[in-house]
């Protein structure tokens, strides 16, 4: 039986997806839950967030990296050759808590996803072509198995391309944090049509190889709603502006995502597909970054001090709720 691999994926960049994935990978493992973050974005962002300078450079630039399953691209670079998908050698974070690194080399992977695409609809020999479409699945449900993961936790870059196409086709659930701007929204009617022709073109490719010599995911990529992010809460006019395109957003999302148009009047009270409301806790960020750590455990020795340890106390309420909130819509509460 596979783990469940839940992705955060968005069309637009800085709205702070990343920081979204590596606190909720923290909480969650407070929580006693074993999760396994995957990053699949070739920018490395979660990557880099993780771990330390001296960290990065003897995982992107060591020579005895080159052969072995130290990032999620030395895991998949034989596929381009005449190999096959290494084992990952994960980081371990915490206890319960592991990294699939990401590399910037991942980019490169793209053109080989590309060709295989088309090729997994012939009538020739489907191994290949599905063995690298589906590299990046395989390479999660290793990692997972060897730390009998709960689940998998995935970070993607912003855009449509063929690396995405492969994360998402190892999808079960999808999140999608927004920002309440024109730029998110726009991206969100581009998402859920994306998300549904893949989901489509994924079936297809299953049923031209009806008996797979080996395990496929299935492609689910089940929306489960979107969390807002960098909340407002001040009475100003950022405020307005914010609200303004924050009220769109469940509208937009019924109609584009889930395939249910719903008129602007027709709203309920609440919406349930928004996950959670995030505040933004600018004054924390920094901190955070320098003492690597997520901001709902910063200590006064990081400076978190005063009205800082009450923004402290106030993050991990609002995350601790944001993770309840995601095991519950994924059913792996």
């Amino acid at each position: 039986m596979s783990t469940p691999v839940v992705t955060f994926f968005n069309n637009k960049g800085g709205v702070g997806k990343t920081s979204l994935v590596f606190h909720l990978s923290w909480m969650l493992s407070q929580m006693g839950k074993v999760v396994v973050a995957v990053d699949l974005d070739p920018q490395a962002n979660l990557t880099s967030a993780f771990l330390d300078d001296e960290e990065l450079e003897a995982l992107w630039l060591g020579d005895a990296q080159s052969a072995s399953g130290s990032t999620i691209f030395q895991c998949v670079k034989p596929l381009t050759e005449v190999g096959d998908i290494r084992d990952p050698v994960t980081r371990q974070i915490a206890p319960g808590l592991h990294l699939v690194p990401g590399d910037l080399a991942l980019a490169g992977f793209e053109d080989t996803l590309s060709r295989e695409w088309p090729d997994a609809m012939g009538s020739g020999n489907l191994y290949r072509p599905f063995r690298v479409l589906a590299a990046f699945w395989e390479v999660a449900q290793r990692a997972a198995k060897a730390h009998q993961a709960d689940l998998v936790l995935v970070d993607v870059g912003p855009n449509l391309g063929a690396i995405n196409r492969s994360a998402l086709i190892a999808t079960d659930h999808v999140f999608f944090p927004l920002a309440a701007d024109l730029y998110s929204l726009q991206g969100l009617r581009n998402l859920g049509p994306t998300l549904e022709r893949w989901r489509s073109d994924w079936r297809k490719r299953l049923d031209n190889w009806p008996n797979p010599q080996f395990e496929l995911p299935g492609g689910l990529m089940q929306p489960r709603g979107y969390v807002l992010m960098q909340h407002m809460e001040r009475l100003s006019r950022p405020m307005k502006a914010y609200k303004r395109w924050a009220d769109r957003i469940p509208a937009v999302y019924s109609d584009s995502v889930l395939g249910h148009p719903m008129a602007p009047d027709s709203l309920p009270a609440r919406d349930h597909d928004c996950v959670a409301r995030l505040k933004h806790y600018r004054s924390l960020v920094p901190m955070a970054q320098e003492a690597r750590k997520p901001i709902f455990m910063l200590s006064t020795a990081d400076g978190a001090i005063g009205n800082h340890a009450m923004a402290v106390r106030d993050a991990w309420s609002d995350f601790k709720a944001l993770a309840v909130a995601v095991l519950e819509r994924t059913q792996l509460a």
